[in-house]
């Protein structure tokens, strides 16, 4: 997109992490803001911190996850504004135990949020994105959406398939007046590692060692600005996504023993 100033902007998840600071770096590039999150309380938090900045914006409790909302969403949002110009389809959660330890129930959580949240997003606000001269769409994935790794099955799982749709939808976009871009982050210092669901102290363990190298949500934040402004296909965030993508793409099967290792060390030590 070639002008953000005046643009709206609906980010998921907006109420903590990268949903946040999303939200403030486009505020401070001129947009206005629809927030989503299931999380009223802390959507409550970043509006006021918008709102300290002069930006204007709205609020929307919906479960990401759930149809129906989503499908109301747009409505809401163009009710609103008038407009929409960027959906930033950031919510997710985690959940860190091996394949066997997990339920049926538990995959259908995760890929309900991780995946079906950005599958709804599309589909319902794309009619109305294709309708401005210029329009851009945003899914998070992550450096998980790179390569598999014991203990994360499902959001790794979920991750792949973000990607997969993505570059798919951004190949169908080709020549249309909407960008997509497909974030991949490496460890982020935000409440998805906090709050991820983990099964027995070794996980909890890895978890907490993992978010010693964590990067900012801020910096996370900047990266999607500019890949909205220069449609950027892929966005890498960190030195470690940096990192697993070359070395999948150099050395695939040495790379998944790598990780199984190093999983095996941490647990360990």
């Amino acid at each position: 997109m070639t002008k953000l100033v005046g643009a709206v902007a609906v980010v998921t998840g907006a109420g903590s992490g990268i949903g946040r600071a999303t939200s403030l770096a486009l505020a401070n590039k001129g947009c206005y803001l629809a927030l989503a999150d299931v999380n009223q309380e802390g959507m409550a938090q970043t509006a006021a911190q918008l709102q300290s900045l002069g930006a204007k914006v709205s609020q929307h409790h919906v479960d990401v996850s759930n149809q129906e909302q989503m499908a109301a969403l747009p409505t809401e949002v163009e009710n609103e504004y008038g407009r929409i110009n960027v959906l930033v389809n950031n919510a997710g959660v985690e959940l860190t135990t091996m394949f066997e330890e997990q339920s049926i129930d538990d995959f259908k959580w995760i890929f309900g949020i991780n995946f079906w949240g950005v599958i709804y997003g599309c589909k319902f606000f794309l009619p109305i994105l294709k309708q401005q001269p210029e329009a851009h769409i945003v899914n998070v994935s992550s450096m998980f959406g790179f390569y598999g790794v014991p203990s994360q099955s499902s959001y790794c799982a979920t991750k792949f398939a973000v990607r997969g749709f993505t570059e798919s939808l951004r190949a169908e976009m080709k020549g249309t007046n909407v960008g997509v871009t497909c974030i991949h982050p490496g460890a982020i210092n935000t409440n998805i590692m906090r709050n991820e669901k983990t099964m027995g102290t070794v996980m909890e363990s890895q978890s907490s060692k993992f978010m010693r190298y964590a990067t900012a949500p801020e910096k996370v934040a900047n990266k999607i600005v500019k890949g909205i402004e220069n449609n950027s296909r892929r966005v890498r965030i960190g030195p470690d996504s940096y990192l697993s993508d070359w070395l999948t793409r150099l050395t695939p099967t040495g790379f998944n023993q790598l990780m199984s290792m190093a999983s095996k060390a941490l647990s360990s030590s």
